[in-house]
């Protein structure tokens, strides 16, 4: 099929949220697509569009995600701003990312995936480990915070919201000991200067599709689907499709405390997953492997069996 490619008088317009890192993930679908097509920078328009989850007062105030919403205060917006073709694609953090696309929307592009593991940042230890007990742990993720407090129960682990650049200046000004960040968003934009150690994954099961780009269509816009096709990449694709089959099956929303990283050897995928009480007291994991081509049956088979283990009633949301 021939399209017709954007040009800088009728560029494609890329949405996308305005952080710093979000920027940078636009830039990087600008760039890929320009090499892909050799096309200048100016036949594509960078859209900044502000989510709810982007509102200054909310992110002050620290209020926690599932106090406002879920995974789609970070896609609401942009979502709404494509099916009225405002835009005509959008570029997501996955793991920001909700299991399901609205109608008319769909989701088959993954750049190639970043560091999966997430950061340790502060100014005074390397690692968890090294903190003195009662410390204050700056975090916004209900899954870090789950993973925290059922490995250190006696750390004092508070909110921690906003994007990068506020968590590093909440962290300079004394408002936790330390805090922790996806190695992925740091490495996008260069962050060398920032005092961060990795956290290896066998330590803190990163959250599923953690450091993954997504970019997201129209599924009636046959020149996107070409465009994304040439910059698509099949082993994050195939990674990912485990991965968000596995939550899933659990539940997706911010709500819930999960883990899951699906990792390729050769032919073979291999799923972790776990699954944990908001409180930190309880947690459950385990693992699976098999063909890549079976990575959706997989990630619903380990789901199932972190449930049955885990028994009814572990997460208050399940079954409501």
């Amino acid at each position: 099929m021939t399209i017709d490619l954007p040009t800088p008088d009728q560029p494609l317009n890329i949405g996308t949220r305005g952080s710093p890192l979000a920027l940078a993930q636009a830039y990087e679908t600008r760039e890929r697509l320009s090499k892909a097509f050799d096309l200048p920078f100016e036949a594509f328009n960078i859209v900044v569009i502000k989510t709810t989850g982007d509102d200054r007062t909310l992110i002050d105030a620290d209020r926690p995600l599932k106090e406002i919403g879920n995974k789609g205060l970070f896609t609401k917006e942009i979502e709404e701003a494509m099916l009225e073709g405002r835009i005509d694609i959008a570029v997501h953090s996955m793991k920001d990312m909700p299991v399901a696309q609205p109608a008319g929307l769909m989701l088959d592009c993954y750049l190639p995936r970043e560091d999966v593991r997430d950061a340790f940042i502060s100014h005074n230890v390397t690692q968890i480990a090294d903190l003195p007990s009662g410390a204050i742990v700056g975090t916004s993720s209900l899954r870090r915070r789950a993973q925290l407090m059922n490995r250190r129960p006696d750390l004092n682990v508070v909110e921690f919201r906003g994007n990068l650049q506020t968590r590093l200046k909440k962290l300079e000004d004394g408002v936790a000991s330390c805090t922790f960040l996806a190695m992925a968003g740091l490495n996008r934009l260069k962050m060398d200067e920032v005092p961060k150690t990795a956290i290896e994954t066998a330590d803190m099961l990163p959250a599923v599709a953690q450091g993954a780009i997504g970019i997201e269509r129209r599924v009636d816009d046959p020149r996107a689907a070409e465009m994304l096709a040439a910059i698509h990449d099949t082993p994050t694709g195939q990674r990912l499709a485990a991965e968000r089959a596995f939550l899933a099956a659990l539940d997706g929303s911010c709500e819930t405390p999960i883990a899951g990283l699906a990792e390729l050897d050769g032919g073979t995928l291999r799923l972790r997953g776990e699954v944990l009480r908001p409180d930190g007291s309880d947690a459950h994991t385990d693992e699976i492997s098999g063909a890549i081509a079976d990575g959706v049956s997989m990630g619903q088979a380990l789901a199932r069996t972190l449930l049955d283990r885990a028994g009814p009633g572990f997460f208050d949301w399940h079954g409501k």
